[in-house]
């Protein structure tokens, strides 16, 4: 198994527009073959002083796949694809890591 962590930064006011896009694609994602789990996130507000600031543009996607071999094949599904079009001019940044049990 192997565990996704997407960090996704869009312009100010869009991300409830994205999580809106997010939920129409959730349900086929989670149809993949090796989806294990996929699930956006934000931030709340903790009171925890090892907590960063709160980011209101930013959504965190947790992600669990059976394999690499699975997360490459929804890379390259039409739905992530759409997704990526739909996504184009909300001033997206895409950071990811790729992590596994220790």
């Amino acid at each position: 198994m192997i565990c996704v962590i997407a960090t996704i930064e869009v312009a100010a006011g869009q991300r409830n527009e994205l999580l809106a896009l997010f939920r129409g694609l959730i349900p086929m994602v989670r149809s993949e073959k090796g989806c294990i789990e996929y699930a956006p996130m934000i931030d709340v507000p903790s009171g925890l002083g090892v907590q960063g600031p709160i980011r209101p543009n930013v959504v965190a996607m947790v992600e669990k796949w059976e394999s690499l071999a699975a997360l490459e094949s929804h890379l390259n599904m039409p739905h992530m694809a759409d997704f990526f079009a739909q996504t184009a001019d909300m001033g997206l940044s895409l950071s990811i890591q790729v992590l596994k049990p220790a």
